[in-house]
């Protein structure tokens, strides 16, 4: 065993043991000061709060607004994009096509391209 060890009496073991439990009780006692302080923090006293409809919709518009302003368009044409229309000539080509493949599937004996 460590010698320095073996030279401690028993009135010394005592007041180190004394000074242990003083430190716990103090490490004690400030884990309680801190627990209060930090959930006092975190919880505000008067509840959780709500936020009316009318808030949450000020809010969205103005969002949507922000965005807008970004993308470079109106706020009135947000969310619709134009239609994009195919001439007749061009679906006429495209079903001339899709003929053409399928023609060809079906010579080969294939059920699906």
């Amino acid at each position: 065993m460590n010698s320095s060890l073996m030279d401690v009496t028993a009135r010394q073991l005592r007041q180190a043991a004394a000074i242990k439990e003083r430190i716990n009780e103090l490490e004690n006692e400030l884990r309680d000061i801190l627990a209060v302080t930090e959930s006092s923090s975190f919880e505000s006293p008067r509840g959780k709060r709500r936020m009316s409809a009318a808030g949450r919709a000020a809010i969205a518009a103005g969002a949507r607004a922000r965005w807008a302003k970004v993308r470079g368009t109106t706020s009135t044409n947000l969310g619709k994009a134009p239609r994009r229309k195919m001439s007749a000539a061009g679906r006429a080509r495209l079903a001339a096509i899709a003929r053409a493949r399928w023609k060809k599937a079906k010579a080969a004996g294939k059920v699906t391209v």
